[in-house]
């Protein structure tokens, strides 16, 4: 039964041992839970006419987006 050395034999093995990178263990992932009423800032694709709708009126059309996406939300959690 043949042995392997333990240690490189190759000096040039050595030397390339000693400064490989070590791996680290990822961190754990958290999910950190916004506090309620907090807007978060996010990227959404939305169709043109959508957008269009919105942005008519002026500047506030984000608002607008938003509390129309509230309204849709507490009408499925309140049927």
């Amino acid at each position: 039964m043949a042995m392997t050395p333990r240690r490189p034999v190759n000096p040039k093995d050595a030397a390339e041992a000693l400064f490989k990178p070590v791996k680290k263990p990822a961190a754990p992932v958290v999910e950190r839970r916004a506090a309620p009423e907090v807007r978060e800032l996010v990227t959404l694709k939305l169709d043109s006419a959508v957008l269009e709708h919105f942005q008519k009126d002026g500047p506030g059309w984000q608002d607008r987006i938003n509390d129309t996406l509230r309204k849709v939300v507490e009408a499925e959690s309140g049927a």
